[in-house]
């Protein structure tokens, strides 16, 4: 039988769990792989390569890293291989409508279900706006982002145990399947792909450094889904004494203080009041500390802290934390700008 040839393009984890499928589904001749160029990571500015470059390596497949492909002598290089076809998954690059004409078919692993959610992060998306599912959409490539005829779909729910780490090694495997699955009915004929209602996209832009910043004059609901949909990566954080203190993970509190969550959000200068339980708090107020335990007051609600990062130290559970660092907070500190 012969193999169609491909060109994988690909950065993360994600896209390595793609590549790796089509590599062990032996139907495939892949010509080269395409990823993101090395880059510095870690306070220790170390240079690392992708996941997909890393798995490409023990392979021996070609890997091109190019800062940009439009115009590079890279794309050129594509090119000439005549290869069938492009499969993508979060590459991290528009492809050049010039190499998009080359090949027979170009297809991406894309982690939303479309038209929901076109851009570079979806799935940090889906968990902060409180989606309860999230899903793999292999579609067309266009010239537009993310814009191309859907070919197959799956979904998974997401629970509140989820966050973008966990979502995305689910995502990845049903990816993988998914691809492996239609693909070759795709190419055959037996699978024809269908537009995307366009008047129900919406859009996952990069995470900027604003979106970040906890506002603790949200819900704790909001929070939470915040949190969860910034870990690992890029953190949602706050301050604490005037240093950046990031939080990866916390639960929206149940204890004595859960009847906050009926109180409605004042002012920044005006308290908000139980009189269950006697207390006025502020949003980012420290509210209730143990041993084992801090809680936030949010605009409506409070959250529990449970893995947090100071300023120049590494990530612990929060019992580490008020063991040391934190046993200067207090109840009535308030965490924030």
């Amino acid at each position: 039988m012969t193999k169609t040839k491909i060109i994988f393009m690909g950065t993360p984890p994600f896209a390595a769990t793609v590549l790796q499928g089509l590599i062990d589904s032996n139907q495939y001749e892949i010509l080269a792989v395409v990823t993101q160029p090395d880059r510095k990571v870690g306070r220790k500015q170390e240079l690392r390569m992708t996941p997909v470059k890393e798995l490409a390596l023990t392979v021996n497949l070609p890997v091109l890293q190019p800062e940009k492909l439009s115009g590079s002598l890279e794309m050129t290089q594509l090119i000439t291989l005549q290869a069938d076809g492009i499969v993508t998954a979060a590459f991290g690059q528009f492809l050049p409508g010039k190499l998009l004409d080359s090949v027979k078919f170009a297809v991406n692993t894309h982690a939303s279900l479309l038209p929901k959610y076109r851009g570079g992060a979806p799935i940090h998306y889906a968990i902060m706006n409180g989606d309860t599912e999230a899903g793999v959409t292999i579609m067309e490539m266009v010239r537009k982002m993310d814009a191309g005829d859907m070919i197959a779909q799956s979904a998974i729910p997401i629970t509140d145990e989820d966050n973008v780490g966990t979502m995305f090694e689910k995502l990845a495997e049903v990816g993988r399947d998914l691809l492996l699955e239609t693909l070759p009915k795709y190419l055959s004929g037996e699978l024809k792909p269908i537009p995307q209602n366009e008047d129900k996209v919406t859009f996952s832009p990069n995470i900027s450094a604003e979106e970040e910043k906890i506002d603790w004059t949200r819900t704790s609901r909001e929070i939470f889904n915040q949190i969860r949909g910034m870990n690992p990566f890029p953190v949602a954080h706050t301050l604490w004494n005037g240093e950046r203190f990031k939080i990866y993970e916390a639960t929206i509190a149940t204890s004595r203080f859960s009847d906050v969550a009926s109180i409605d959000m004042r002012s920044e200068s005006e308290a908000v009041s139980t009189d269950e339980n006697s207390v006025s708090t502020l949003p980012g107020e420290i509210v209730e500390k143990t041993k084992k335990s801090l809680k936030i007051a949010c605009g409506k609600g409070i959250i529990t802290l449970k893995i947090v990062q100071p300023a120049g130290k590494p990530k612990m559970d929060i019992a580490s934390f008020l063991n040391g660092l934190g046993q200067k907070i207090q109840v009535g500190d308030k965490l924030g700008e």
